[in-house]
């Protein structure tokens, strides 16, 4: 699924912006990350303790991966992102509700970032306002 196609998957949303990363891309709407599509071509969806169950139940699975560690072994990490339910490739409104319940996630993410660094600005926050000041 290339870019044009993740836009028009999820136009029902809003007018995403698309952005390459770490082999796949990230999807974004009003600056916020809500989505993934991975290099392995699977769409993940931004989860939270709220979303999960939603998630979970409608058959998502949390991304998880293993990693070495530097004294032998490995662990097993999982990452704050679900793949989308399949029945949000055919059903709009449950597209719609799965990504806006993903883009909850995502701000919440951010306001918890954001209480944890004392109010002052996290990397993100000060990114997008860099972008959205005014050039001299």
């Amino acid at each position: 699924m290339d870019a044009e196609a993740l836009q028009e998957l999820f136009a029902p949303v809003g007018p995403v912006r698309i952005k390459r990363m770490f082999g796949g891309c990230g999807v974004y709407l009003d600056g916020a990350i809500f989505a993934l599509k991975l290099s392995s071509g699977e769409v993940m969806l931004k989860g939270d303790a709220e979303t999960a169950p939603a998630l979970e139940a409608a058959g998502g699975r949390r991304w998880t991966y293993t990693r070495d560690l530097p004294s032998g072994g490995s662990k097993t990490a999982a990452m704050p992102y679900w793949t989308m339910p399949d029945l949000c490739f055919d059903d709009e409104d449950a597209l719609t509700r799965f990504a806006r319940a993903a883009l909850a996630a995502s701000r919440r993410a951010e306001a918890g970032k954001a209480k944890a660094a004392g109010g002052r600005r996290t990397p993100a926050a000060g990114a997008a306002a860099k972008r959205s000041a005014p050039r001299r």
